[in-house]
């Protein structure tokens, strides 16, 4: 690290739990972020800041008015542009010292499965559960961390997937994929505009204590908020042995891992 990113970063290498070398892990590793809107704003911006070394955000829809009251990223000059450019270009104005790959469309397929292999942690900062599922499916697949969360109303929900080990469950153990699932969208339902942004800072939180390996991580317990009287609950739960989407996995990570620990 030169004297810039010393002092750029001063703050994290005080404390004695993160360090140089956790930030040295920061300045190596690279973020996928799917969705640049209210969840999306406040996890982009903090990542940035913290010093990810390559920030991927990616995201086909446009810069609407309604979405002002929450997607902090963004600016009344962005009305009418896409998300993930308005995001960049915010993103290098809090740091320039990092790489920023906006992607402007929506992530699907093999391009979905591209952008999984090639990051370090995996974002979910979209809205329906179509993309939930599949970014699951894709991280599963990769053995990559997923950080998840939803904010709707007054409600937040957030948790984390440890793909790198054999025994985390994953999105469908906890949320099975149901195809008669009605979607709650903000644009019928509403969302008080700081949950999303307590959600997406926590996912940040969660994403660059992965990254790190700095405390314990949220795998196997879901948060969630109740932004009416501030109140936060905490549920446990496990992997699901006949779960369709990770009960046979088996990738080379895991086998790694496996072997380290024999």
């Amino acid at each position: 690290m030169d004297d810039q990113s010393l002092l750029r970063y001063s703050r994290h290498l005080l404390l004695n739990e993160f360090g140089i070398e956790a930030q040295q892990r920061l300045a190596q590793s690279s973020a996928l972020v799917i969705g640049a809107g209210g969840l999306g704003s406040a996890a982009l911006m903090y990542l940035a800041s913290a010093g990810v070394s390559r920030v991927t955000v990616a995201d086909g829809d446009q810069v609407d008015l309604t979405n002002l009251q929450r997607q902090i990223i963004h600016r009344e000059s962005s009305v009418g542009v896409n998300k993930a450019l308005s995001a960049a270009k915010t993103l290098s104005a809090i740091n320039s010292t990092i790489e920023i790959c906006a992607v402007e469309h929506r992530l699907e397929g093999s391009v979905l499965h591209q952008q999984v292999a090639a990051a370090d942690v995996v974002l979910d900062c979209s809205d329906n559960f179509r993309t939930r599922h599949a970014i699951n499916r894709a991280c599963v697949q990769f053995g990559k961390p997923l950080v998840s969360g939803a904010g709707i109303r007054f409600d937040g929900q957030l948790t984390s997937f440890d793909f790198r080990r054999s025994d985390t469950p994953c999105y469908h153990c906890l949320f099975p994929d149901d195809p008669e699932a009605e979607e709650e969208r903000c644009a019928v339902m509403g969302v008080f505009a700081p949950v999303v942004g307590i959600i997406g800072a926590m996912q940040a939180a969660e994403a660059i204590r992965l990254l790190t390996e700095v405390g314990q991580p949220l795998t196997g317990r879901l948060l969630m908020l109740d932004a009416r009287n501030m109140s936060w609950q905490s549920v446990k739960f496990r992997r699901d042995d006949q779960c369709a989407i990770c009960s046979n996995r088996e990738t080379e990570s895991f086998k790694e891992l496996e072997y380290a620990s024999n």
